[in-house]
């Protein structure tokens, strides 16, 4: 176990301003050369977060792994006709059709991987089927080269989930439909909620443990954000380190059943540096959201490289903040850097709409799209773009 404390210098690099940093970028060796000194401070000064490294596999390890695979390319990924993750995995509204076609459509370009998000009501309803649904899913995926990471748990938008049938959504408004996992019930009462939450880990990793089908487990998304319940509604505060004591469990849980699969848990915000040390110190794969323009991209991958572990950006590609696939993918490429853009096929998520369309009143379909790729015709939002992709994963 190492403590790392405010005096953590790969932290403090995080948490520095990207401008000033801007200026300073050639004394990285110096910092990098500290930064192997640092170990557990006075345990009586400031605070510090106990990170516990004796599971979490070998860089030599997490090296040879990436080393098998092909460069991952692919993208978040949720069908066209669900409007949030419930939508996709109830039986109910499972839909393997639609799923085989949007399949054929992602090797096509040459995508190999696919982040998916899985939700733990799902699995309380009837996890038996559950199960039987994720094995129809990894079946259609393999068949066309395709291995997912699959994504436990969420703190993005609305934080009540119920199981049944969802809302239909806010018309013009980016991914009005999505649900947190566990949500803010269980944020308010952590330990009533672990129980549940810890058979819903073990019983979900311990099931597909060894199965090849699977790329990686993502164990939790952006812990810490939060958003809006619906336009009239205020918007909850977001959650913050909060969500910690569930960060810490589900890594507990995950080592217990010791998959296969390597663990990860992605960076989202430098802000949260209890959160960022332990999430960098945990995953055996480092893997991160960036949706800046390139120079701050690729910013951010010079400090993560100093890590010594391969890296997958899991979230990135949002046309309205000038993270593109010209300038993004290219890049990651370089740097042998695996690559998941936000969204595919325009559908019930209308995430082609910006972030903004919470608080601003959009009538009709953006010039600019800021996620997604294909209409729903399956027809590109923007053929250089496709093509683009496609050079790049050797389709072409």
């Amino acid at each position: 176990m190492i403590c790392f404390g405010d005096e953590s210098i790969v932290i403090f690099l995080f948490n520095l301003n990207y401008k000033i940093m801007k200026k300073f970028l050639f004394l990285l060796p110096v910092f990098l050369t500290l930064a192997l000194f640092v170990s557990c401070k006075d345990a009586n000064k400031g605070t510090k977060v106990e990170i516990f490294l004796s599971k979490t596999w070998p860089k030599e390890k997490a090296a040879a792994w990436m080393a098998e695979q092909p460069w991952l390319v692919g993208c978040d990924y949720i069908p066209a006709n669900a409007i949030n993750q419930l939508e996709m995995w109830q039986a109910e509204t499972f839909d393997t059709v639609t799923i085989a076609k949007e399949m054929t459509l992602a090797k096509s370009i040459g995508f190999n991987t696919l982040r998916v998000y899985l939700h733990s009501l799902a699995w309380e309803a009837d996890s038996a089927g559950f199960k039987n649904r994720i094995n129809t899913f990894l079946d259609i995926t393999s068949r066309n080269g395709i291995r997912p990471l699959f994504v436990i748990f969420d703190d993005c938008w609305n934080p009540y989930p119920k199981i049944g049938a969802q809302p239909q959504g806010i018309p013009f408004t980016h991914n009005s439909g999505w649900v947190q996992d566990p949500g803010m019930d269980a944020h308010k009462n952590w330990e009533a909620a672990f129980p549940k939450l810890e058979r819903y880990v073990k019983d979900l990793l311990t099931s597909f443990a060894d199965d090849k089908r699977i790329l990686m487990w993502d164990l939790y998304n952006e812990p810490g954000n939060a958003g809006p319940i619906s336009k009239d509604v205020p918007r909850p505060a977001a959650y913050g380190n909060e969500s910690m004591p569930l960060v810490k469990k589900v890594f507990e849980w995950a080592r217990a059943v010791n998959p296969s699969q390597p663990l990860t848990m992605g960076i989202w915000n430098l802000d949260l540096k209890e959160l960022n040390e332990f999430q960098l110190a945990n995953s055996d794969i480092l893997t991160y959201h960036n949706y800046s323009n390139l120079e701050d991209h690729a910013r951010e991958i010079k400090f993560l490289q100093m890590h010594g572990r391969p890296m997958i950006c899991t979230e990135y590609m949002s046309r309205g903040s000038k993270s593109t696939f010209a300038d993004i993918l290219p890049l990651l490429k370089e740097n042998h850097i695996g690559a998941i853009n936000w969204g595919f096929v325009n559908g019930k998520t209308q995430t082609i709409y910006p972030w903004d369309s919470w608080d601003k009143e959009y009538k009709g379909v953006p010039d600019l799209w800021f996620h997604d790729i294909f209409n729903a015709d399956h027809t590109p939002y923007d053929a250089n773009e496709v093509e683009l992709i496609k050079s790049l994963t050797g389709v072409n």
